[in-house]
């Protein structure tokens, strides 16, 4: 029997490969062991266990026993014929799966290294790498083997098609030619594109390694600021236990001064009293010899009574108003102690410098109000025929700060108003002072955050424009500023904060910040002290 039937004789019908631990059914049909048994938990009600070959049914599930005969057959096929796992094109002439080693376009068959020598050695006989697909190697016209490639029409083409057919007299070459000259381009496409592969695998590197930075980085930040918050809890709660020791001292002293006020005035109370006693007696009594000898005898008692109730009350409200807490030493307390938690806080925080900032009025264009204290700026209807400076804006109503910064990190917050359009930001001092280009954004030198008709923000940079997803929502802007990282950032100072936009730039030039109002706007400075 040939290889190959005998190989079809020891396959399971099931999963189409050579027998393993094989059983053979009262049916005469044989399977693997875990291919039947798996067949038959998965069938139905209706056709369990049942064959998958004849579909003979039985009543109960047949009791599986080894068909040793089988067995022995496969395991001594197995040993003679290993079993050759190989999905590539097969010889055509051999009974079992061999690889070929070419493959003969006129004979469309696959040969072996053995049949390929016994191959006819002739030129019609066109050998190439072993393929299946033969169709694509020969002429859908002419049935023959293709063997130019027409430059004009980039095909591949047979001898006919050159000589007689649509392509003559065009401009061929032999496939190996224009293999060549296509392997050519490919290969310097291969070099173009291997070099944005390892450009691009450099920036997945750098971004790898950005990623693992952010992580520790945001892992420190947390750890340092749980650390301080930490910090800042204790510190607070000795401040706590400092303040309210110092007003339970004073409770006590004011209570016992309260007390001893008391017995004071407890004390004068029965004085009073018995006063008062001796005074209805004598009233009382109907012998005026009797009143008159008992007013003279105690004269001084009723003098007393008289002349020292007002003196009295003058020294009882002296020291009644005396008692009372030092509610100034608990807020002097309490005061310094916030003062020096919240230093030390920023201190260790590496805070923002906070920026007093003032407006320039040599540098006010003549369509801006400043104010006398020198930090709000708002638009005016009325030309303020300011001298024509070179220092002046010209042309657009913005001013810049007296101040600039060249180093650092700081920050100041900036109150808007709802209506008109406004715009704030930072500007180099060489920025040009004439006309709707020296506008803050509209050039290289000055980056700038706008608000137009109270819904709508832009942020502008060298002409260029970004309109925000966010619609304005509160009038109160924070800018940060980190210069040696070339940072400028907006917030929203709104529950929760905002981040509105971060400009990054490496800065040359020291920075002034710039405020433009137009059409009835106002911006006013806010220190962050």
């Amino acid at each position: 029997m040939a290889t190959g039937s005998l190989r079809q004789e020891m396959t399971c019908s099931v999963c189409t490969d050579i027998y393993k631990d094989p059983v053979t059914l009262t049916c005469g049909h044989s399977f693997c062991r875990e291919c039947i048994t798996k067949t038959w938990d998965g069938q139905d009600d209706e056709q369990r266990f049942s064959c998958p070959e004849c579909r003979e049914r039985y009543r109960t599930r047949p009791k599986l026993e080894r068909s040793h005969r089988l067995y022995n057959i496969v395991e001594s096929f197995l040993s003679t014929h290993p079993a050759q796992e190989y999905d590539g094109v097969s010889c055509t002439y051999c009974d079992s799966p061999v690889p070929a080693a070419k493959t003969c376009l006129l004979c469309e068959a696959s040969l072996c290294e053995k049949h390929l020598k016994k191959h006819s050695k002739s030129p019609e006989h066109v050998l190439t790498e072993p393929t299946a697909s033969l169709e694509n190697r020969k002429c859908s016209v002419h049935r023959k083997v293709l063997e130019y490639y027409c430059t004009e029409d980039a095909v591949c083409i047979c001898l006919s098609c050159n000589l007689a057919g649509e392509h003559r007299g065009h401009q061929v070459e032999t496939l190996n030619e224009a293999s060549e000259k296509k392997k050519e381009k490919l290969r310097n496409v291969l070099q173009k594109l291997t070099s944005k592969r390892e450009e691009t695998e450099k920036r997945v590197e750098s971004l790898q390694e950005r990623r693992r930075e952010v992580r520790e980085k945001a892992a420190g930040e947390t750890e340092r600021v749980a650390a301080l918050i930490r910090d800042i809890r204790e510190q607070l709660e000795a401040l706590e236990k400092r303040v309210l020791s110092e007003i339970s001292r004073q409770e006590v002293q004011a209570l016992l001064r309260v007390s001893d006020l008391i017995q004071q005035l407890e004390i004068r109370k029965e004085g009073l009293s018995r006063k008062i006693q001796d005074i209805e007696e004598l009233c009382n009594m109907t012998d005026p010899i009797a009143v008159l000898q008992e007013w003279e005898s105690d004269h001084y008692k009723f003098c007393d009574a008289e002349e020292g109730d007002d003196n009295d009350r003058e020294i009882d409200d002296k020291k009644f108003c005396a008692v009372d807490l030092d509610d100034g030493l608990i807020s002097v307390i309490l005061h310094t102690g916030l003062a020096g938690i919240v230093t030390a806080a920023k201190r260790r925080l590496d805070a923002p410098q906070a920026s007093d900032i003032l407006l320039d009025v040599n540098t006010a264009g003549n369509r801006v109000d400043v104010s006398g204290d020198l930090k709000t700026v708002s638009w005016s209807e009325i030309n303020q025929s300011r001298p024509n400076t070179p220092e002046r804006f010209q042309g657009c109503a913005q001013v810049l700060s007296t101040r600039s910064f060249s180093s650092g990190r700081h920050y100041w917050e900036v109150e808007v108003s709802k209506s008109g359009i406004w715009g704030v930001g930072m500007a180099y001092p060489s920025i040009d002072r004439r006309g709707r280009q020296s506008a803050i954004g509209y050039n290289k030198k000055s980056w700038g955050l706008w608000m137009w008709s109270g819904d709508q923000y832009l942020v502008r940079h060298d002409s260029k424009v970004i309109q925000l997803p966010h619609r304005p929502f509160c009038q109160r802007l924070g800018i940060f500023l980190d210069y040696e990282a070339g940072r400028l950032s907006f917030y929203e100072l709104c529950d929760p904060v905002r981040h509105l936009h971060t400009f990054t730039a490496t800065f040359t030039e020291p920075l002034h910040a710039a405020f433009g109002v137009r059409s009835e706007a106002w911006e006013k400075i806010w220190s962050w002290e």
